[in-house]
């Protein structure tokens, strides 16, 4: 396993480089002349631009930019945003990542957590009439058009109920003296939820020496309700339960657009994958020898259909900038997709490159992780 992942890392360090590479080209062969708008941004004063010109490698060939941006990139320099002068692309960043972050980690989770066991139910009843009734269910959202799916949740749940806000992601009257900035709100939240995650994928290996299948599953859910209800006495005890709360409530629409387009995906792949497993010959054999059908539904075949719907999951994290850039665009929601497309509306091009490399590192990264589940998840995979 470690001379595997010694060798994923260095075909991801290759793959990255020439990412990098058609990522530059790219912006090198969009029309028009981007340091004419990078001189004559009346944000940026005069005597500062020479220092910036050479900073963001401006000043030479095409050749000596492109060795300059490589450069920048290993080393952690993004350079200078245009539209948010002097502010860093890796500040913006980091400013925009953690909204994102916990829009569409919520989104995916709930999606998951609803897909992967209705998935799995209705291939095992195959040819009735539920199979049928969410199967189209399933098509519907998940072929809907997104900004039509935001414009109706908007039109009901904003307009017509008045239950949540049109757009944005702050209530100005809130945060006019707020005890810490939304930005540690955020960065609170992601790490909330981050550990909610890993309590539930720890809690596969907690309950691991528990026979029985029902125990085992109980004991699950309750360590992780025991997460959320612990999580949501220590932000309404820290005095901050109003602040985060808003951040939800604007949250809600947003959430509810992704988490109903992503659920469409995940439970007809699992479906799919599940009915594919089904025909195999050993589950068969585990049929003719007694098993339970409990059993030899998720013990013998959800556990194999599950590789394609955890692929999809995983990789899908790693284009939340791209996959946010319409749903976070019709909610106003100040995230790393909004900024993205902001950025090459308005020629900002270091923070578009950041932006683009970032995504690149994330999906690399996730790659390897499915990798690693593969051999976790399925026994009959060794590396």
């Amino acid at each position: 396993m470690l001379r595997f992942i010694l060798s994923r890392l260095v075909q991801i360090a290759i793959t990255f480089f020439l990412f990098l590479t058609v990522v530059f080209l790219l912006f090198q062969a969009m029309p028009g002349d981007y340091t004419k708008q990078f001189i004559m941004n009346p944000k940026i004063p005069p005597e500062a631009r020479k220092a910036l010109q050479e900073r963001l490698g401006l000043t030479g060939s095409v050749w000596d930019q492109y060795i300059h941006y490589v450069r920048n990139v290993f080393t952690g320099n993004l350079g200078v945003s245009f539209q948010h002068y002097p502010r860093e692309v890796w500040d913006i960043i980091k400013e925009r990542l953690p909204r994102t972050a916990v829009l569409f980690l919520v989104a995916e989770l709930v999606a998951f957590a609803l897909g992967y066991p209705l998935g799995k139910y209705i291939a095992w009843r195959r040819g009735r009439t539920s199979d049928y009734v969410v199967t189209v269910t399933g098509i519907l959202f998940y072929t809907i058009f997104t900004p039509l799916l935001a414009i109706i949740l908007l039109f009901v749940f904003s307009n017509a109920l008045g239950w949540f806000r049109s757009g944005g992601f702050l209530t100005p009257s809130l945060w006019l003296r707020p005890p810490v900035q939304p930005q540690t709100v955020f960065l609170l939240l992601t790490a909330t939820v981050l550990g909610l995650l890993g309590l539930w994928s720890g809690s596969f290996f907690l309950t691991k020496r528990i026979g029985h299948p029902r125990p085992r599953a109980w004991t699950r859910r309750g360590l992780v309700l025991f997460g959320v209800i612990l999580a949501t006495w220590a932000w309404w005890s820290s005095g901050l339960g109003p602040y985060v709360w808003d951040i939800v409530w604007h949250m809600f629409l947003p959430v509810l657009a992704v988490t109903l387009i992503s659920f469409g995906g995940t439970m007809l792949l699992m479906r799919d994958s599940m009915l594919e497993v089904i025909r195999e010959d050993y589950i068969t054999t585990a049929k003719a020898k007694g098993l339970p059908d409990k059993v030899v539904r998720d013990k013998h075949a959800a556990r194999t259909a599950l590789l394609p719907t955890v692929t999809n999951f995983t990789i899908g994290l790693g284009f939340i900038v791209s996959g946010g850039i319409v749903t976070e665009t019709m909610f106003s929601w100040k995230g790393m997709g909004l900024t993205y497309l902001e950025a090459v509306l308005q020629q900002d091009f270091p923070l578009a490159m950041g932006c683009l490399t970032f995504t690149g590192i994330l999906v690399l990264l996730l790659h390897l992780v499915v990798d690693v589940l593969y051999a976790l998840l399925d026994p009959r995979i060794s590396y």
